[in-house]
């Protein structure tokens, strides 16, 4: 029983010591988006609502001209702005704007064609969004 008490003092002293001593403030750094992230975040919401305007059978209105800042947005790594990603956003928009000009009947595969070419480029570089991606194709 002594010993148990001995430990409890101990414990105590120790967690007091804790409780009392300055601690060091955290310096928090706020998480501030590219452009191009914040151009994603915009195009993946604009893009739920177009899907479900297709899902729906309802009209779409004009292709979306904010899509073509994917050209000139600035990157998180500049660095990523490679041939291949040019490629990628040239065929992103090709497609997308192809989702527009075709008929009803057609405008789910185009639009399922259209977010499987943001599949396909985030597949080499920034995989992360894939999941979220996936989940704008239309089930047919």
């Amino acid at each position: 029983m002594r010993y148990l008490f001995v430990i409890v003092t101990a414990l105590c002293s120790i967690q007091c010591k804790r409780a009392s001593s300055p601690q060091k403030e955290k310096e928090f750094i706020m998480y501030e988006q590219s452009e191009m992230a914040a151009l994603m975040n915009t195009m993946y919401h604009m893009n739920a609502g177009i899907k479900e305007k297709i899902e729906d059978n309802k009209p779409l209105t004009n292709f979306p001209e904010r899509y073509l800042s994917i050209h000139t947005a600035t990157l998180t790594d500049p660095t990523d702005r490679t041939a291949a990603f040019n490629a990628f956003a040239a065929n992103y928009i090709r497609e997308m704007r192809r989702v527009f000009d075709t008929l009803p009947t057609d405008r789910k595969a185009q639009f399922n064609k259209a977010i499987q070419s943001c599949i396909a480029c985030h597949q080499t570089t920034c995989r992360g969004p894939i999941p979220r991606i996936k989940k704008l194709l239309i089930k047919q």
